[in-house]
Protein backbone atom coordinates (compact mmCIF):
# COMPACT_ATOMS: atom_id res chain seq x y z
CA UNK A 1 0.00 0.00 0.00
CA UNK A 2 1.28 3.51 -1.01
CA UNK A 3 0.96 6.81 1.05
CA UNK A 4 1.42 10.35 0.04
CA UNK A 5 3.94 12.16 1.59
CA UNK A 6 3.63 15.05 -0.30
CA UNK A 7 3.12 16.56 -3.56
CA UNK A 8 6.59 14.45 -5.35
CA UNK A 9 6.71 11.41 -2.69
CA UNK A 10 4.76 8.41 -2.11
CA UNK A 11 6.10 5.70 0.74
CA UNK A 12 5.24 1.81 0.08
CA UNK A 13 4.27 0.89 3.31
CA UNK A 14 5.15 -2.59 3.71
CA UNK A 15 8.69 -1.06 2.91
CA UNK A 16 8.87 1.05 6.06
CA UNK A 17 10.26 -0.79 8.99
CA UNK A 18 10.26 2.00 11.67
CA UNK A 19 9.03 5.37 12.20
CA UNK A 20 10.61 8.06 14.24
CA UNK A 21 9.31 11.28 15.44
CA UNK A 22 12.43 13.72 16.13
CA UNK A 23 12.50 17.34 16.95
CA UNK A 24 15.08 18.91 14.70
CA UNK A 25 16.45 22.74 14.34
CA UNK A 26 13.22 23.85 12.22
CA UNK A 27 10.56 21.90 13.79
CA UNK A 28 9.19 18.60 14.81
CA UNK A 29 9.48 16.05 11.52
CA UNK A 30 8.86 12.39 11.05
CA UNK A 31 11.64 10.29 9.52
CA UNK A 32 10.66 6.49 7.47
CA UNK A 33 12.84 4.02 7.34
CA UNK A 34 13.88 0.61 5.48
CA UNK A 35 15.99 -0.94 7.95
CA UNK A 36 18.90 1.35 8.80
CA UNK A 37 18.27 3.56 6.05
CA UNK A 38 16.40 6.79 6.38
CA UNK A 39 14.30 7.24 3.01
CA UNK A 40 12.28 10.12 3.70
CA UNK A 41 10.87 12.96 6.16
CA UNK A 42 7.99 14.71 6.26
CA UNK A 43 6.99 18.07 6.70
CA UNK A 44 7.11 20.02 9.95
CA UNK A 45 4.70 19.66 12.51
CA UNK A 46 4.09 22.39 15.45
CA UNK A 47 4.00 19.37 18.19
CA UNK A 48 4.69 15.85 18.82
CA UNK A 49 1.19 14.99 19.43
CA UNK A 50 0.14 16.83 16.08
CA UNK A 51 3.12 14.54 14.12
CA UNK A 52 1.51 11.53 16.21
CA UNK A 53 -2.37 12.35 15.00
CA UNK A 54 -0.73 12.64 11.29
CA UNK A 55 0.48 9.50 11.85
CA UNK A 56 -2.72 7.80 13.23
CA UNK A 57 -4.85 9.13 10.36
CA UNK A 58 -2.25 8.73 7.43
CA UNK A 59 -1.55 4.85 8.07
CA UNK A 60 -5.07 3.46 8.94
Amino acid sequence: MFIKLNDRVYLNTHKITRIKIDEVQDGIRIRFYEGETQVAKSQKFDTVESAQAWIEATFK
